[in-house]
């Protein structure tokens, strides 16, 4: 017996609200915290453009050729919708700047926002429709890996960043190729296909083969899905039930009700976390704790004896002593206390893991793997405590890590970050004029305008 039941409709009513969501003006906060990923996701992307694993992409995918239809970010070459989702992807999971779902393990913009704007460009479509698709793909990559049980997921050694990568870029490509009902279905199968990935990226060392399984992979498979329903391509109508269908076969306990639950009144794009520092996501509260330290207390790292990181213990396994310095929290720890703040720039400066300063800062620094912080409700919070030379012990308890839904950034921390992160690449007056086209973006007419903002220096 099947789990994913016939007389539920599953595929049918996903695939109807799929065709309809164009058409559906999105709630006032939903557009806002839309617009915010949007802009996140693009500061990422060029950011990326910067470090190895984007640069690869970058020179991959230009031996490749295809129509020019979509711009590889930063470069101002056009190549195909499908080849330069894959290249912006890989750019926006280079490092860890991207956003996240916290109860999914879903990284969505790094492909959701690849594969719309790729499509956005091929077709000519409107900022309007780039912001309902991408609300769209963010609902079907966190949907869907609760449908499937995230937890179970990663249990039997899949990778729910990946598999969610491919739900998400599929679900904005359709919107914005226009598929009906009955081709939403179809996409749905192609999507299916393709979608893969296990759990064993967390051995690559240099962050390369990462990019790809996050992200790369999956908004090539999105573009690819509707660009194929789109040119006429027929298939399997209802992938979701029946037999040997896409639930079944990923989850032996699937949630098929968890990708209609609300769907149109709850939107998964405004639970995403965006990170403010430029960081893997289990150092986030460890750093807002140590900020709100230094400026409540008014604490440098000259007055600083020991410092203390307790940790949820899944997230202090991934941060502990790692090879990146953007993803290991006794470095960032260091270069806050000896910087006052963290930047893109000094959390990706490998040298600076070898300066004699930080070193000795580091080694003051304990990362404690507290069982007693791993909570469904706040699976990333962290506790820090400073001891003091004159003998103090100042201690924060960041529960909910600043960028999740719980403690959220306003507009004007989100445009920081992005200027932090675009403007070397793009210069000042190009970063500047993106990011009011992007908090704006329903007045965009075509999403080829902006091309000339996002070409480079």
């Amino acid at each position: 017996m099947t789990t994913a039941r016939s007389d539920f409709n599953l595929t049918g009513n996903l695939a109807a609200y799929m065709a309809e969501a164009r058409n559906r003006p999105l709630p006032s906060d939903v557009d806002r915290e839309a617009k915010h990923r949007i802009l996140d996701s693009l500061a990422a992307i060029v950011s990326g453009s910067t470090l190895k694993p984007g640069q690869m992409a970058l020179q991959f995918v230009r031996t490749l050729g295809g129509a020019p239809e979509s711009m590889l970010m930063t470069t101002g070459d056009v190549t195909s919708a499908a080849n330069a989702a894959m290249a912006n992807g890989m750019l926006g999971h280079s490092d860890e700047t991207d956003d996240f779902d916290p109860t999914s393990k879903a990284h969505p913009g790094c492909s959701v926002i690849p594969a719309a704007w790729a499509m956005a460009e091929r077709d000519g479509a409107t900022g309007t429709d780039l912001l309902r698709a991408v609300a769209l793909g963010y609902d079907l990559a966190c949907r869907m890996l609760h449908a499937m049980n995230a937890d179970l997921v990663r249990k039997t050694h899949r990778s729910a960043e990946g598999l969610g990568s491919t739900w998400g870029a599929t679900g904005a490509a359709a919107s914005i190729a226009k598929l009906d009902s009955t081709q939403m279905r179809y996409v749905l199968s192609y999507a299916a296909q393709q979608a893969s990935g296990i759990w064993a990226w967390v051995r690559d060392e240099e962050h390369i083969e990462k990019s790809f399984d996050f992200a790369g992979m999956g908004a090539r498979n999105g573009v690819t899905a509707a660009t194929m329903v789109q040119a006429g391509f027929t298939g399997v109508p209802d992938v979701l039930e029946g037999e040997h269908n896409l639930l079944d076969a990923f989850s032996t306990d699937p949630h098929p009700e968890a990708l209609l639950d609300e769907l149109g009144i709850k939107y998964s794009i405004t639970g995403t976390a965006i990170k403010p520092y430029s960081v893997g996501y289990p150092i986030q509260s460890a750093m807002d704790a140590l900020s709100t330290i230094m400026s409540r207390d008014g604490v440098t790292g000259v007055d600083v004896v020991k410092v203390i990181a307790k940790l949820p213990t899944d997230g202090a396994g991934v941060v502990n002593d790692r090879a990146m310095p953007d993803v290991n929290i006794r470095h960032c720890i260091a270069l806050m206390l000896i910087d006052g703040d963290v930047s893109f720039v000094s959390t990706h400066d490998y040298e600076r893991m070898s300066d004699p300063a930080v070193l000795a800062m580091k080694a003051k620094v304990e990362l404690v793997p507290d069982a007693s912080l791993v909570m469904a409700e706040a699976p990333r919070q962290a506790i820090v405590e400073v001891t003091m030379k004159d003998g103090r012990t100042l201690t924060h308890h960041t529960k909910y890590a600043p960028g999740t839904a719980q403690n959220p950034l306003d507009t004007a921390r989100v445009t920081a970050k992005a200027l932090d992160l675009m403007t070397p690449v793009l210069g000042k007056s190009h970063t500047e004029e993106l990011i009011e086209k992007m908090l704006n973006i329903e007045s965009v007419a075509s999403i080829r305008d902006l091309r000339p903002l996002l070409a480079g220096k």
